[in-house]
């Protein structure tokens, strides 16, 4: 982490980390078992035989329950449709919501899925009880209620829950909605866009509402949603048996944000790279960014991808185990570091709420580790497409100039004599370059007329080569204009040209070179660029 930002800390606006998405389960403790499902009906509930009749009937209270208080608070419930992705579906719900300020229910999902739950049946051979009946867990489909909640702590959640005993619910959450509740609670302004905050006028204010999210908080909201939509006891019920539901987290993603200026060119860097992490990122330094040995008692995935989503958007990922850690960028503004983990016990760490701040300690390890591979990854030469955004056409105002080639030898003649500004401090005028050009390269005035002179300056200013001095027809390079000239002159005198030679050519013997640090560095390019022949050969 120290080294990234040490790299890249002054193209950065801000850093962040937070949980992103959670999914979480909640467990009836007193009513997961066969023998406690038993204990209640027969002890509490009063009902001598737990058969499929009693079990269906509470599945119908509940259901029934569920379809009158959706027609009395006039809240929509569908049936979900294959292939309809339930989050996008429900947002023209949500956003009105979102600008009257209100918070609650906006929709409900019916959904046939697996969940777990209990086959009754009879004894084979009679038993000294009549009422005895088998009680086994198992796995069916049946109906299960999606409840689309915007929360006033954690904003927009989702709750399902199972309409068969055991009732088994879960809920899906994500840190980022809980900061945005938190920021706007603060009257602190923000820009949050996809699932990331692109701006934000106070950072440490940002990290420390993410850092608030806690097991009570977390405790108290799902608490709430599940007495009032979950199903029903009675207060009998309830003084008998325990209802408090254990809550254990089946999913949770952790990631660290780097918001770069837009300006900076993240996209092709992050491809740079990818390109770096597939060949670098081996198995031993994948276990030591999760923070382990590889041993022979290490089973599960232990390998890296890249993998191309819509819209042609990348993601790299590097898996250990159950868990994997993912980077990409978006809106060539972000770059996210991301640890998503399906089986908590890969870490040692336990699945219960409570330890979720083991969990954050864990993770914010995994991802500083990650950064560090990253940085050195990162901190390479990448293209960019300057030759050919210069070889386009450009428009300015109604006129159309041409592109700047760099192969153009009339162009690289002016942006050589341009360089050499030491006698010209208030600029050259037209006639000046003129004479220079024509005396440097033995041109004649038929070859290379003044008014072609002209034109290519016309040209060069309209690509912000070039400026004029104030209202003076004298014209010197702008700050981009030296840089693009330098690159010009020096790429065909100093390394295309030698390069070119040495390859098609004459190669000059590496061991009769003279004395000279340019002579060198371009031997060493020349080898270079031969290793990388022969690598594309093989």
């Amino acid at each position: 982490m120290e080294l990234f930002t040490k790299l890249f800390g002054s193209l950065l606006v801000f850093v962040y980390h937070c949980f992103d998405r959670i999914v979480i389960h909640g467990y009836l403790s007193a009513l997961t078992r066969p023998e406690q499902v038993v204990y209640f009906f027969r002890q509490v509930v009063g009902v001598a035989a737990v058969d499929k009749e009693v079990l269906s009937r509470r599945t119908a209270e509940y259901q029934g329950w569920v379809e009158a208080f959706a027609r009395n608070h006039g809240t929509p419930i569908e049936w979900a449709e294959k292939g309809v992705r339930k989050e996008d579906y429900v947002q023209r719900w949500l956003r009105p919501m979102v600008r009257a300020q209100r918070y609650g229910i906006y929709f409900i999902f019916k959904s046939m899925e697996q969940g777990p739950t209990f086959r009754c049946t009879v004894p084979k051979y009679p038993t000294r009880d009549p009422n005895y009946r088998i009680l086994a867990p198992q796995r069916s489909r049946f109906t299960h209620y999606y409840f689309y909640i915007r929360d006033e702590t954690l904003g927009p959640i989702a709750m399902r829950v199972a309409s068969f005993f055991p009732f088994q619910t879960t809920y899906y959450l994500n840190g980022h909605s809980f900061i945005e509740q938190e920021l706007n609670r603060a009257g602190i302004g923000f820009r949050k866009h996809d699932n990331a905050f692109l701006a934000v006028d106070d950072p440490a204010a940002l990290q420390a509402a993410a850092d608030r999210l806690s097991p009570a908080l977390i405790r108290e909201r799902l608490d709430y949603w599940t007495l009032l939509l979950g199903p029903k006891f009675s207060a009998r019920e309830r003084a008998l048996i325990s209802v408090r539901r254990f809550y254990a987290i089946s999913q949770i993603e952790y990631c660290r944000n780097f918001i770069f200026k837009r300006h900076f060119p993240i996209h092709k860097i992050f491809e740079r790279s990818c390109e770096l992490g597939l060949w670098r990122l081996s198995v031993d330094k994948v276990s030591e960014i999760f923070g382990t040995r590889i041993t022979k008692k290490l089973h599960g995935n232990l390998n890296t991808t890249l993998e191309q989503i819509e819209h042609g958007h990348h993601i790299f990922r590097a898996y250990w185990k159950h868990a994997f850690v993912k980077q990409y960028e978006k809106f060539a503004t972000f770059l996210r570091n991301e640890v998503c983990s399906n089986n908590l016990a890969d870490f040692g760490l336990r699945k219960g709420l409570e330890h979720l701040g083991d969990v954050r300690e864990k993770f914010l390890g995994i991802t500083e580790r990650f950064a560090t591979f990253q940085a050195r990854c990162l901190n390479a030469h990448v293209d960019f497409p300057l030759l050919q955004r210069l070889a386009l056409p450009i428009t300015v105002g109604s006129a159309k100039y041409p592109g700047i080639k760099i192969h153009d030898t009339r162009m690289i003649r002016l942006m050589q004599v341009l360089l050499h500004a030491g006698t010209t401090v208030g600029g050259w005028r037209a006639q000046q370059l003129h004479e220079v050009l024509v005396t440097s390269f033995g041109l004649s005035d038929k070859r290379y007329g003044l008014n072609q002179l002209r034109y290519d300056l016309r040209k060069m200013r309209a690509h912000a080569l070039l400026e004029r001095d104030g209202n003076r027809y004298a014209y010197r390079l702008t700050d981009k204009g030296v840089k693009v000239a330098l690159l010009f002159v020096l790429f065909h005198q100093r390394l295309y040209g030698p390069l070119a030679n040495s390859l098609f050519h004459h190669r000059p013997d590496a061991n009769f070179q003279p004395d000279s640090k340019l002579e060198k560095a371009v031997h060493k390019a020349d080898d270079s660029i031969r290793k990388v022949i022969r690598l594309l050969d093989s």
